[in-house]
């Protein structure tokens, strides 16, 4: 199998780095020749020349990398590579660190996400995340679900008891807590409480879900129910995960990015990573010499 970015010809538009909205480039998309078949894959969100600064300090160094729509990307490698810190830079959540600055483009269906005018509220809304460990709020199940829609503005009982049904239902936690909604969250399991804020993150209906180490904290049951649940999500929802198992890695994710020390050594599909990696580094990681 290979995998090639293809760009018609207007979307070559001169780089636009951060703090510059600039013009919208058309979607870029993936050709993918798997077993003999090409498909084509789009591109949710398009990573160009990223770099990621904590004060002087460059923690992330020139990254390009294309997101495919509805697949789940794992980024793995060693503490302190950057994975975290770039899953973060995907919905600029490091802005509310004072002190960062990012230099490059990072463009969802086309579209920049850093720039002036735009609203980083909004771009967090279309690109839910999900922390490492569970942070249900300390209210009742139905209004940890309930929370983002409120403050979204949405004040409809109907609307609002129907999307909290449905994100809870999207996070196969419906038919566990359908008769406790009024209960507190903090009195569910640590695996309930996870996938109750994976139904947080979906209720405001985003269309990229970013996962921190969603299972690091949880048992291997409660941490089978998170990767099939991924799974699931993947079928509508673009999955970028990080993750520190490389197990996992494997078995959720179509798309693999293995960092070092701030920079992207390797991407490309999972099996090809974990089966024949064209860098000796990736290599090196995934069979345990270092890391």
């Amino acid at each position: 199998m290979e995998a090639t970015v293809a760009n018609d010809e207007a979307a070559r538009n001169t780089h636009t780095g951060a703090g510059q909205a600039g013009p919208a480039t058309p979607r870029v998309s993936i050709a993918v020749d798997d077993t003999r078949k090409t498909r084509t894959l789009n591109v949710k969100a398009a990573v160009d020349s990223l770099s990621f600064y904590y004060g002087q300090h460059r923690a992330l160094k020139n990254l390009t990398i294309p997101i495919a729509e509805r697949q789940v990307t794992a980024l793995i490698g060693p503490s302190g590579c950057g994975k975290s810190t770039f899953l973060r830079s995907l919905n600029r959540m490091n802005e509310l660190i004072p002190i960062c600055r990012v230099v490059g483009d990072v463009r969802l269906d086309g579209e920049p996400i850093y720039g002036p005018g735009i609203d980083p509220v909004v771009v967090r809304r279309r690109i839910g995340m999900v922390f490492q460990r569970s942070n249900p709020f300390p209210k009742s199940i139905f209004e940890n679900v309930a929370y983002g829609l409120r403050i979204g503005g949405i004040n409809n009982r109907t609307e609002i008891a129907g999307r909290v049904e449905r994100a809870l239902g999207q996070a196969a936690l419906w038919e566990e807590v359908k008769d406790r909604l009024n209960d507190s969250a903090l009195g569910m399991s640590g695996g309930q409480q996870q996938r109750l804020c994976i139904a947080r993150a979906l209720a405001v209906e985003p269309e990229v879900l970013l996962m921190d180490e969603p299972a690091s904290a949880l048992d291997p049951i409660a941490t089978a129910h998170i990767e099939e649940l991924i799974d699931e999500l993947s079928k509508d929802y673009t999955v970028v995960i990080v993750t520190h198992n490389m197990q996992q890695a494997a078995r959720v994710s179509d798309w693999t990015a293995f960092f070092y020390m701030g920079e992207l050594i390797e991407y490309d599909r999972t099996n090809n990573i974990f089966t024949k990696p064209s860098k000796s580094k990736t290599e090196d990681y995934i069979t345990g010499r270092f890391g």
